[in-house]
């Protein structure tokens, strides 16, 4: 399976996904559909936690009280299935492999998972 989730509106996936070949991959806007159950479980097995997948600089985040701040795994994981922001971005799922995120160390996983 080659899965990415992505936003088509943000820069920073847009530049990710011009860097790799997306043929064969089934690219997800989180706009349209969010991360589904299964594929967000099948994540956390690999990362080892909800909040390694979490967007800590979600402006959603920013804006909600500190007392409804998540701190639990599940807390983590109910915020990502409600809400598309909260998925860390690009989230991919390449044979097996889960890459998530828009640091050095990811996108170069990404390029090399996938190359042009």
């Amino acid at each position: 399976m080659k899965r990415i989730y992505h936003l088509s509106t943000c820069d920073t996936c847009r530049k990710i996904l011009s860097q790799i070949n997306t043929e064969g991959v089934e690219l997800i806007n989180l706009r349209e559909r969010n991360i589904s159950k299964e594929d967000l479980d099948l994540m956390k097995k690999s990362t080892k936690s909800y909040e390694a997948l979490f967007n800590k600089r979600a402006q959603k985040l920013k804006e909600m009280p500190d007392d409804k701040k998540p701190v639990k795994e599940a807390d983590f994981k109910k915020l990502i299935l409600k809400e598309y922001t909260f998925l860390k971005r690009p989230a991919a799922i390449i044979d097996g492999e889960i890459i998530v995120g828009n640091d050095k160390i990811a996108v170069a996983a990404l390029i090399k998972a996938l190359p042009k």
